[in-house]
């Protein structure tokens, strides 16, 4: 079965960047002059994803406008002669199709992704986080789809290996390698935030995920739980509990751009790894580094 459709919530109050985010969504502050969303949905679609669904609330407009045509800013810049920022403007609004879905309480990663439910139907979706960049040649949630497609469509839960000491900041899984595989494990159990001492593993979840459409069931049977939220983890583990859900150890560099410290990693990695802005961001690095006095 192709998976065709990719939940991403964006529907957070992005208070760890206020006052930035008293007006403008967070997920629309920008990598160098690409907002963070962009880099998040391009990846889907590199993955073969069709359709995005956001999952949003109040004051998030800006999101689907962004994916959207601007016919009047394409006559602006045909006029005076910009056809490659004409042609970038209108690539970024013909690249997928964009549906937006309120979540009108913000009550937990598993509540923003059942908001999707009628959406979705009966199809296996991808979710991604619209903070976490993830960057490789092969798009994560391509490797995650592959993955799945390579165990009957299951669900498939991307991992990264983390420091133990940063455990209490991420779901960890537990499982075992599946036959002939080091890098796929058949998932027993996800626990949220667990202490470097009670983790059972060192493989994180950073915000990429492979759901077959069973997780809607699970989410509509769990409690509340950690904070009164609907926990994503508790409906996985609900799925882990038939057999049939895996783990996959991703290749790639993850950001955490939901943290203002992630944020400038990932503003300063990617103007390096552009060739038109690489030898400015160096020479700001090195004076920096003198001008303060900065051990390197």
């Amino acid at each position: 079965m192709k998976i065709r459709k990719a939940v991403i919530p964006v529907a957070g109050k992005g208070t760890r960047f206020l006052p930035a985010t008293k007006q403008l969504p967070k997920e629309m502050l920008p990598i160098i002059n690409t907002p963070m969303i962009f880099h998040v949905v391009k990846e889907a679609v590199d993955s073969g994803i069709e359709q995005i669904i956001f999952v949003t609330s109040s004051g998030k407009e800006s999101l689907e406008n962004f994916f959207d045509r601007n016919i009047e800013l394409e006559d602006f810049l045909l006029k005076n002669n910009k056809e490659e920022y004409r042609s970038l403007i209108k690539s970024i609004g013909e690249m997928v199709e964009v549906i937006s879905v309120r979540q009108k309480e913000q009550l937990g990663l598993g509540h923003a992704v059942l908001c999707a439910k009628n959406i979705i139907g009966n199809e296996t979706f991808a979710v991604l986080l619209g903070d976490d960049l993830i960057v490789n040649e092969i798009p994560a949630t391509k490797q995650l789809i592959d993955c799945s497609r390579e165990q009957s469509s299951s669900s498939v839960i991307g991992v990264m290996e983390v420091e133990n000491s940063q455990t209490n900041k991420y779901g960890i899984i537990d499982g075992e390698f599946v036959s002939g595989s080091q890098k796929t494990l058949l998932m027993k159990t996800m626990i949220e935030k667990p202490d470097p001492d009670k983790a059972p593993t060192n493989l994180a979840t950073p915000g990429r995920y492979i759901l077959h459409s069973d997780i809607f069931s699970a989410l509509e049977e769990i409690p509340r739980g950690v904070g009164g939220e609907y926990q994503l983890t508790d409906a996985i583990n609900l799925l882990a509990k038939s057999g049939n859900t895996f783990a996959h150890i991703f290749d790639g560099e993850r950001f955490d751009t939901g943290s203002v410290t992630g944020y400038l990693d990932a503003t300063v990695e990617f103007a390096l790894r552009d060739e038109k802005l690489k030898n400015e961001m160096e020479r700001i690095i090195v004076e920096k580094v003198k001008k303060y006095s900065l051990k390197v």
